[in-house]
């Protein structure tokens, strides 16, 4: 997952319908304050916990002994993904001068992306597998409309 993330060219495609095959199950967005201000939301961030507690909740009821090994797996993924990130993101950070809050919501997505993956022989990928398309697709999965998990995905 991490090669394929590596590959793509983050962010390129932000503000453009470029890669959106169905664009009425999103919102796109148009510009970075947009986009920081939805990222930013107690909304935005209550999804993205919800999707990662409905895993670890996945885990517990199906393998309790993987379930147990959750937290020295987020250590052992933060080791790769937090320098991951921070190289990804810094050319859009400083050309754009965006804040903390994007550094903070892709390193949460990767994070999310990488454990979904390792734990896929339990339960399958799905929310933060979107996010990787649309990663490596060149936009920035910043938002939700409705209530989780039926709603409308929200990307600049």
């Amino acid at each position: 997952m991490l090669e394929q993330l590596e590959a793509a060219h983050w962010f390129s495609q932000v503000g453009s319908m470029n890669g959106i095959t169905q664009p009425e199950k999103i919102i796109l967005l148009r510009s970075w304050k947009e986009a920081i201000e939805k990222c930013s939301s107690f909304e935005w961030e209550n999804v993205c916990l919800e999707a990662q507690n409905r895993l670890r909740m996945r885990l517990f009821e199906r393998n309790h002994e993987r379930y147990l090994q959750w937290n020295d797996v987020v250590d052992s993924l933060k080791f790769t993904t937090i320098p991951f990130v921070q190289r990804k993101i810094e050319p859009v950070v400083t050309q754009h001068d965006l804040p903390k809050v994007l550094e903070d919501t892709v390193q949460w997505d990767v994070l999310g992306i990488c454990l979904e993956s390792e734990f896929a022989d339990v339960y399958p990928p799905g929310f933060y597998a979107s996010h990787a398309y649309w990663y490596s697709n060149g936009h920035f999965p910043c938002g939700w409309q409705g209530e989780f998990p039926n709603g409308t995905l929200i990307l600049y």
